[in-house]
């Protein structure tokens, strides 16, 4: 009796340890939280992302993308080069429009000057906002200037937060006087294998000069532009919270 006891408690140990993962919980663990991730991992696609918005040029960026059906990405922040409240109708068009919108928190901080509570404070502040203009708030944030804490990621992923780098930064915020460097910038990074893009759709010459440069390299290259979620492989169910 102990022994077939036994047999029978292997044996469905094993149908467990068989039973296929369900859908919801393979979604849930596609990409990490509190972790930097630095590149895309779908092969032929490209994310373009726009860091700083919303913005008096952000329209036209989105517009751009939408004439040559590309998807990108938008991390914004609530007040930085203009108050998010001023923008609400660019915020939804992004949405409207099939883009991702991502968090580069409230004001703009370096997150490494900064302990739990007052990194808290940026997040919070700033999916209240979301939440109030487009219903949801992002599970992708950036951090600004790059800078995060081991602390950081720790109360990053307690959040939530999938957390973005990139691995071409197109440098546009410090060349707006010569837009040809940061095209200069993102061709050589795609040369390279590069695939996550940082711009700013704050700034005149990136709406005007880099963006249109970039597309016509992404056009003339074969890749596909998507937002960052899609360029790894994560289910837009997880793109919001």
């Amino acid at each position: 009796m102990l022994f077939a006891s036994y047999l029978l408690g292997s044996a469905l140990a094993a149908v467990a340890a068989a039973s296929p993962v369900s859908k919801p919980e393979l979604d849930k663990r596609q990409v990490p939280v509190g972790t930097i991730i630095y590149g895309c991992t779908v092969p032929n696609t490209i994310a373009l992302t726009f860091d700083d918005g919303p913005y008096a040029y952000t329209d036209q960026v989105i517009s751009a993308l939408g004439a040559a059906g590309m998807r990108a990405t938008f991390f914004l922040n609530g007040q930085n080069w203009a108050s998010i409240w001023d923008y609400q109708g660019t915020v939804q068009r992004m949405i409207n429009e099939g883009h991702q919108v991502g968090s580069h928190t409230w004001s703009h901080p370096d997150l490494a000057n900064l302990g739990p509570g007052d990194v808290t404070y940026q997040m919070n502040e700033l999916d209240n906002a979301l939440y109030n203009i487009i219903g949801k708030a992002p599970t992708y944030m950036r951090p600004p200037y790059f800078s995060v804490s081991g602390e950081n990621l720790q109360t990053l992923g307690n959040l939530g937060f999938k957390v973005i780098h990139s691995d071409i930064d197109t440098l546009d915020w410090d060349n707006t006087g010569n837009p040809q460097v940061p095209i200069d910038n993102f061709n050589n990074g795609v040369n390279n294998g590069g695939r996550l893009v940082l711009a700013h759709d704050v700034h005149a010459s990136t709406a005007n000069n880099v963006v249109p440069a970039m597309i016509s390299s992404i056009q003339s290259r074969g890749l596909q532009a998507v937002t960052v979620g899609e360029c790894l492989g994560d289910f837009p169910s997880n793109w919001y919270k």
